[in-house]
């Protein structure tokens, strides 16, 4: 069968992704429904019976909606990107962190939009703040629009790239869809960081865990500087003190 450049680009981008969700399928079965992980739990509280099945249709949706979004982005977006593999390897990683930073400041502010918005925070962004304790499919538990929403933000670092006169890598956007995914999965845990917190400008588990726990603060997701630049940043501490209730 013969696929075309573009199609097979975006069938990659989409594999990487459904196998990164295959893995937080497992990964919240364990989490759930095994021992593994409970000496390492953020929070105590018990999950409440039958709560993954209860969440799969919304989370089925959203995959099916995000599998589209790439599929018609990536493949009549196919000229934005580099696929000549002549990059060096600086320019590459330099490009990935380039999609990285608009996606995370993208997020930012729209996230702390729709906790401020009491309309938006009610008919939209409350539906994935009913995992007050959440396991690590869960990222995927939003409102379709909200999971729409969000996907514009990597596109703005693409552009970006475009205009600069060099296209995003397509192996470095590769990489971003698994690591953005992979950080997702992690934030998500309900279990304490492994890998995140070993890296400083990361976001550990712990702290988007503590905006699900109470939702107001902690509006980043993949750099914590954004919570400290805006005055948004909640800690344990606070929160343990009644420093910070809202």
């Amino acid at each position: 069968m013969n696929i075309s450049p573009e199609l097979k680009f975006a069938l990659l981008a989409i594999g990487i992704t459904i196998g990164l969700y295959v893995v937080g399928l497992i990964h919240s079965f364990i989490v759930l429904y095994t021992p593994l992980f409970k000496a390492n739990r953020i929070q105590e509280k018990p999950y409440k019976d039958g709560i993954l099945w209860k969440r799969l249709p919304l989370i089925s949706f959203n995959i099916f909606l995000l599998c589209l979004v790439t599929l018609v982005g990536l493949y009549f977006g196919y000229d934005f990107f580099d696929h000549s593999g002549t990059y060096p390897l600086w320019l590459s990683v330099g490009q990935f962190f380039l999609v990285v930073f608009f996606d995370d400041l993208y997020f930012f502010f729209l996230h702390k939009f729709m906790h401020e918005n009491k309309w938006a925070l009610h008919k939209i962004h409350g539906i994935h703040h009913q995992a007050i304790l959440p396991f690590p499919l869960e990222f995927i538990y939003v409102h379709p629009a909200e999971w729409f929403l969000g996907s514009f933000g990597p596109f703005i670092g693409v552009l970006v790239c475009k205009l600069s006169g060099y296209p995003i890598a397509a192996e470095a956007f590769l990489f971003y869809a698994f690591f953005r995914n992979l950080h997702e999965l992690d934030i998500h845990s309900g279990v304490k960081s492994v890998i995140f917190k070993w890296i400083p400008i990361f976001a550990p588990a712990e702290h988007h865990d503590l905006h699900h726990s109470r939702p107001f603060g902690n509006y980043a997701s993949m750099f914590v500087i954004w919570d400290k630049v805006f005055g948004t940043e909640v800690t344990a501490e606070e929160v343990k003190k009644g420093k910070r209730t809202k």
